[in-house]
Formats: C-alpha cells, sequence, structure tokens
C-alpha cells in the first residue's frame, strides 16, 4: 500500500515526536556534537565531511574557451551560468569602464558519491535484533492472583498504561487504545496482532468483519465470546493497518505479558504471523508453525490464520478449523450443534 506525502510526514512527525518523549533534543543542534554521538560514529561522519569537501588531487587543465558540456559524468549537474554583472560606471563621463579579467574556471569540487563511501560503524550497521519469546521478557510469577482479584489487577495494568505516549503509534492517528475484552478468568485466549479502524473507533478488540469472523469460530467450538479473553500483540491502531514495528511491539509486550499471567489461561491461540512471533520468539512462516503446541507464560499454544486472513482467502478457513479442532480437545471441547 502507497502511502501519500503528507502520510509520510505524519509518521517522520510520529517519530520525532517520540524520540522527543524520550528527551533526545540535541540530536537537533550543531553545538558540541562530541558528547551527542559514539566515537566510531563521528569518524565516519568526519570522513564523509571531508569527501565531500576535498577538491581532485589532479585536476586537468581547463581549455581556452571552456564549455558546459565538457563537464565530467562524476560531477553533478551544472546550472545554468549565472547573467554577468553590468560594468561598473565611471565616475564621470558616463561611460563604463572595462571588465575586470576574470579567473579561469574551476573544475567543479568532488562530490560523496565520486569515491566509495565509508563503512557503517557498529552501531549503525548491527542487524536488527532477533524476536525475544514472552518467557525470556520476565521470569513466571511465583504466586497466582486469586479470581475475584483479576479484574482489579487488569484495571490496574490499564491505569499504568494510561495515556499512552511511549511509541510512535501514539502519534499515528489513534483514537483509543484498545485494551482488552472478554472474561479474566478464561481458560482460553486469543492474541492477534493489532488493532483496526471498528477497534480503534470502539476501544475493544475484533469488532470489525474479522471480529465478527472470530466470533462465528468462537460459537463453532461451543463457547461465546464473553467466555474467552481476547487481546493484541499492540493496542494501539498502526497507520493504514500495517504490520506493527518492532520498536512498537517490544514496547507494548510487557502490558500484555502481565495481562496473560492475570488471567493465567489454559491454552492460548496466536492470530496470525505476527502474534506468534512476538509470543514465540521466532521468525518463521505460518505454515510451519501451525499444527503444534507450543508454550509460553505457563499455557499451551497454538497457531493459526489471523481472521482477516481468512476473509481475504476464504479456501484456508478448513485449515483454521484444523487448529481450533486441536484446541477443543486440549480442552475438552464439542463442537456447536448446527442450527
Amino acid at each position: 500500500m502507497s502511502l501519500t506525502s503528507e502520510q509520510n510526514l505524519q509518521h517522520l512527525r510520529a517519530y520525532v515526536d517520540y524520540l522527543r518523549d524520550l528527551g533526545i533534543y540535541d540530536l537537533y543542534r550543531r553545538e558540541n556534537p562530541e558528547t551527542l554521538l559514539p566515537e566510531s560514529v563521528r569518524e565516519a561522519f568526519a570522513v564523509s565531511a571531508k569527501r565531500m569537501t576535498a577538491a581532485p588531487a589532479t585536476a586537468a587543465k581547463p581549455a581556452a574557451q571552456p564549455d558546459a558540456r565538457t563537464v565530467p559524468r562524476s560531477a553533478p549537474p551544472v546550472s545554468p551560468p549565472a547573467v554577468a554583472p553590468r560594468a561598473p560606471m565611471a565616475a564621470a563621463g558616463g561611460r563604463p569602464q572595462a571588465p575586470a579579467t576574470s579567473a579561469p574556471p574551476q573544475p567543479p569540487a568532488a562530490t560523496y558519491f565520486d569515491s566509495e563511501p565509508a563503512p557503517l560503524p557498529p552501531e549503525l550497521a548491527a542487524p536488527m535484533p532477533k524476536p525475544v519469546s514472552f518467557d525470556q521478557l520476565a521470569p513466571l510469577p511465583t504466586q497466582i492472583i486469586p479470581a475475584f482479584e483479576r479484574v482489579a489487577a487488569l484495571e490496574a495494568i490499564r491505569a499504568d498504561i494510561g495515556d499512552c505516549t511511549r511509541c510512535p503509534l501514539a502519534y499515528g492517528g489513534r483514537h483509543k487504545i484498545v485494551f482488552a475484552d472478554g472474561d479474566p478468568n478464561a481458560r482460553l485466549m486469543f492474541v492477534g496482532e493489532g488493532p483496526g479502524a471498528d477497534e480503534d473507533a470502539s476501544g475493544l478488540p475484533f469488532v470489525g468483519k474479522a471480529g465478527q469472523l472470530l466470533n462465528n469460530m468462537i460459537k463453532a467450538m461451543g463457547l461465546q465470546r464473553e467466555e474467552v479473553y481476547i487481546a493484541n500483540i499492540v493496542k494501539c491502531r498502526p497507520p493504514g493497518n500495517r504490520t506493527p514495528e518492532p520498536i512498537e511491539a517490544n514496547t507494548c509486550s510487557p502490558f500484555l505479558l502481565r495481562q496473560i499471567d492475570i488471567v493465567r489461561p489454559q491454552v492460548i491461540v496466536a492470530l496470525g504471523g505476527t502474534a506468534a512471533t512476538y509470543l514465540l520468539g521466532v521468525k518463521q512462516s505460518l505454515s510451519s508453525l501451525r499444527g503444534r503446541w507450543y508454550s509460553t507464560r505457563g499455557a499451551k499454544l497454538a497457531v493459526t490464520y489471523h481472521p482477516a486472513f481468512l476473509l481475504r482467502d476464504p479456501r484456508q478457513k478448513g485449515e483454521a478449523w484444523k487448529d481450533l479442532q486441536m484446541v477443543m480437545v486440549e480442552l475438552g471441547l464439542k463442537p456447536a450443534a448446527k442450527a
């Protein structure tokens, strides 16, 4: 999905505001840069700046009558010649004086692209970190919160989130934070990717067309929506319903982890590849993750297709039903009777 220049500008502003929320202001100032950047980064910038201003070691002798068409190919495009200034007027008589002899034209200065760029320092060239599973984010709790205290415990997490501005999603056009929905004592929990437009407007997860399909899937398992717990990896809608960036998912994951530790579901169903990636800490295709049991936060975890994907490709509904049947066997559920 291509974005307009205005949308790109909004995204850029969102990241700038996010950096400022972290207290990073001095990156935009020029004074005392030695205190702002690592030494290796400053050295790389110094090499680049030196190459941008350095002239060629040996310059060809200019022709007697220079022509703009003789500029070397590696030089940047030559701007149109400026209009020559009028000759100065004499003090008396009003006749113009002869113009002073102009210096011979100089070859264009070398640009950064005339030579190989300096290699990036390790701080800038390091690859993106690998996903970390929820089991690695924090140790498992030693105490189980009683059932009658779980509502209050979840409300405390919501209060801790507040009007969150911890990641760029807060500045990407978000209307409401989508916390969760369902039974705090549920045996079954569904985890999706992130809110869509309908969820962003209502503040509840899975209420749009994908949510209606998820409701039908839950009913087919012999349950009601009110009997399960539903949440997402991120609690704010990504602009254009794009996949959450790692910085966004990693910032929001600790809240979901705390929700899981309070609800203590017996089974978690990861809806889609993004949910599976961050819950399990692995980056694999959805087809390779389906059909097997995993473990996270003391619960069994199964992976299936996201309802939004099933709306785009209804042929995969039968495969998703196989995954849900595996969950039903684990929970001792029987499919709902057909009307």
